[in-house]
């Protein structure tokens, strides 16, 4: 664990892992109602196996010391920690590694609803991803500042599929994937609701996200791919009187 400090003075620890070579630019892990335990160091320790400077800031400090909680406790500690707060925390981790070149931000559950909002009240942020945050389906409308990514479990009540519809329909510069029969924490091994097939789909998609954005360029995307608003398009030229346009071809 290091020690860091945030804008309003807050000090807090944060689970960090180095590369055992030179950086290809930094993931900021954000925990689940389970605090930063095993199962989120394991993540940390994941991306930093793959060339990236990692980090989890335990952002439940400002209310409870322990590094992990059950998710019962976590979910009454989630609602004493502000959000603004909270991002505050996420701002300190993401300056500490900064450095490292760029920096994505990876959330799991209350974490993925951070991480959904660093993307628009942060600095210094490549890309985001969240897993299974609740509470985004329901009508969230300011555009992304920064590329976006999410995976939602189909079978979660706090992300019906009706709801993820119309939340795709409602931002479609978000990159939204839902997974069949999926439940909240399907990404995590120790967890009852883990899914192999789903972790397995979720991890490339979020590896992909993260190699575009952070170590390269933005990838060229077609306008229903979910993250067309990225990228820049000239106005067409007007064509001559009989030229035939008969617009893009029909699935």
């Amino acid at each position: 664990m290091i020690e860091l400090t945030s804008g309003d003075g807050h000090s807090f620890s944060a689970y960090r892992a180095d590369p055992s070579e030179a950086p290809k630019g930094a993931v900021v892990v954000l925990q689940d109602f389970s605090g930063v335990g095993a199962h989120i160091q394991k993540e940390v320790d994941a991306f930093a196996a793959r060339g990236y400077v990692a980090i989890a800031p335990l952002l439940f400090q400002r209310e409870h010391k322990q590094e992990s909680v059950s998710e019962k406790e976590g979910v009454d500690i989630a609602k004493a920690v502000t959000v603004d707060s909270a991002l505050l925390d996420v701002q300190a981790a993401i300056d500490s590694v900064k450095s490292a070149g760029k920096v994505a931000v990876v959330g799991y559950s209350w974490g993925g609803y951070l991480a959904y909002q660093s993307a628009n009240h942060l600095k210094d942020i490549a890309c985001t991803i969240a897993y299974y945050a609740a509470g985004l389906t329901e009508g969230r409308t300011d555009k992304r500042r920064v590329p976006t990514l999410l995976h939602f479990p189909e079978d979660d009540p706090s992300t019906p599929l009706d709801g993820i519809v119309a939340f795709r329909a409602l931002r479609p510069d978000v990159s939204a994937f839902s997974y069949p029969k999926a439940k909240n924490g399907f990404n995590f091994e120790t967890a009852e609701t883990f899914d192999a097939t789903a972790a397995e789909q979720a991890k490339e998609r979020t590896l992909f996200w993260i190699s575009q954005f952070v170590e390269g360029q933005p990838p060229v995307t077609l306008k229903n791919s979910g993250a067309y608003a990225q990228a820049k398009t000239e106005k067409k030229k007007k064509k001559a009187s009989g030229d035939d346009d008969m617009g893009p071809p029909m699935d």
